[in-house]
């Protein structure tokens, strides 16, 4: 493998580069309109444009992608993540057109795209999961019957797709119909597929996910665990490995699960299962992503493992050369998602022109990014600016370099979620490791002095229009 195309952009496709150029390999860069001088551009040895902004007429165009790619004569693609990379379409093509997919056949893609292939296909290792439905449901009045039987809270969710989308939870029976409608609707939009299933909805749990990677020779291994447990809308924000409440004799349990899910689909490459682990360490098999993570850092830095090595490594059709035995925790990591968000109006995107970008740097300090001080930060695609990711010789060390990492972060111009990123680090629950998939809503929905901060954003903002209409005086100022 002499030459790979990144089928993506930002980040990521700064971050697939590095490890293929140190690898001797050159590297080939896809690019919107409104790309045209983002850094992977510059980075990449050779670089097409193939489409106007939007991503359904640029990243996401199948076909384009590939006839580039046989155009500039290379040997495989890598999909990175989101975009193309859990499209089992999209890998079948790639094959068909000759090239090499970097990442896991058509089959264990599609058969780990429905949530509900998914469960069939592990039922068979009696891998844990959590009590519900194995079926897509046909109706609310089945759905409704469903929640008597195994009792609420429940959780409805789109049996495709991910992030949230199409998900509702579920605390009393007169608010089934109603859930079952809008999850049917929010996956059609959003997936195309209406399909949702029930499931019983585990409180306060933590989200546990194992890292696995596997040959084409039939050798499985695991990475261990992340914790990603501090997520906004489904969706993690915060991640760290390994995790505070694993013990040994547990992390065995469920690393062998994780193998086990991945067998399932006769899956290679790297893959990341995820479970849901439950206030007295019960561990239910959530789903499995068939790509790279966005916090696979985490995981390089405690192993030692560098994971697109390894992927690329895999669709050379080459044996692993790590035993499970091999394989030590050494460590601790803690990973920021740098949105462009504005975390004090529940994280909406912040759009905007960088005009103050200086990332942290310092031994134990890295940061994947695919942005540049100047640059505009387009409404076209996801808010992610960069990963901001620390290491220490314990969790402590990492959160404090962690805390200073995003005080030296310079960023102007846009919200992020810098700010958010102290208030976890400083917080006495992340701090103590006592948390859970709500931190959000516990937490940070109130100010560290108890009081709303919605409420005070609004009290102020009527104080100051009642002002400017010279109306102050003749009024009690609200306490709140």
């Amino acid at each position: 493998m002499k030459k790979i195309l990144i089928a993506n952009r930002g980040e990521i496709a700064c971050r697939v580069m590095r490890t293929a150029q140190r690898m001797g390999i050159a590297t080939v860069a896809v690019y919107s309109e409104v790309d045209k001088h983002a850094p992977h551009v510059v980075m990449a040895d050779e670089a097409y444009l193939v489409g106007p902004a939007a991503s359904d007429q640029s990243y996401l165009k199948m076909d384009k992608i590939i006839e580039v790619a046989k155009a500039a004569g290379v040997d495989g693609i890598h999909p990175g993540y989101g975009f193309l990379s859990e499209n089992a379409e999209f890998a079948r093509k790639v094959a068909d057109a000759g090239i090499t997919f970097i990442g896991p056949s058509a089959h264990s893609i599609t058969v780990m795209g429905s949530k509900l292939a998914a469960k069939e296909a592990v039922s068979k290792f009696k891998i844990p999961m959590v009590p519900g439905t194995d079926k897509a449901l046909v109706d609310k009045e089945e759905a409704l019957a469903i929640a008597k039987q195994i009792g609420t809270p429940i959780l409805i969710k789109a049996s495709a797709g991910g992030g949230g989308k199409g998900m509702r939870i579920v605390n009393a029976l007169d608010e089934v119909a109603d859930a079952f409608d809008r999850a049917v609707s929010e996956a059609t939009n959003a997936f195309g597929d209406g399909s949702v299933f029930i499931e019983k909805y585990v409180t306060s749990p933590r989200h546990i996910e194992i890292q696995v990677l596997a040959d084409n020779h039939g050798n499985y291994v695991h990475l261990f665990e992340r914790e990603c447990s501090i997520q906004r809308r489904h969706q993690k924000v915060v991640e760290e490995a390994p995790s505070v409440v694993l013990t040994n004799d547990l992390r065995h349990k469920m690393g062998q699960a994780a193998i086990d899910v991945a067998r399932s689909c006769d899956y290679s490459g790297v893959g990341t299962v995820e479970f849901l682990l439950d206030a007295d360490l019960n561990f239910y098999f959530l789903e499995m992503n068939t790509r790279l993570q966005v916090e696979h850092p985490v995981t390089e830095l405690i192993t030692g493992v560098d994971l697109v090595e390894q992927q690329i490594k895999v669709a050379r059709n080459e044996t692993l050369s790590i035993a499970q035995d091999d394989l030590k925790i050494k460590g601790h990591a803690v990973e920021l998602r740098v949105y462009a968000e504005d975390p004090e109006t529940n994280f909406m995107p912040s759009i905007g022109t960088l005009s103050t970008y200086r990332p942290p740097v310092g031994e134990n300090i890295r940061v994947d990014d695919g942005f540049r001080e100047g640059m505009e930060v387009p409404v076209y695609y996801d808010p992610m600016l960069a990963k901001l990711i620390t290491y220490g010789a314990d969790r402590a060390t990492a959160i404090a370099l962690m805390d200073k990492a995003i005080e030296d972060y310079q960023i102007a111009g846009i919200k992020t979620t810098l700010p958010f990123g102290t208030y976890v680090m400083r917080h006495p629950a992340f701090v103590s490791g006592e948390i859970n998939t709500h931190f959000v809503k516990q937490y940070y929905q109130a100010e560290p002095d108890g009081k709303d901060a919605a409420q005070d954003r609004l009290a102020a903002a009527l104080i100051l229009k009642l002002y400017l209409d010279k109306k102050v005086n003749h009024l009690t100022i609200p306490q709140v």
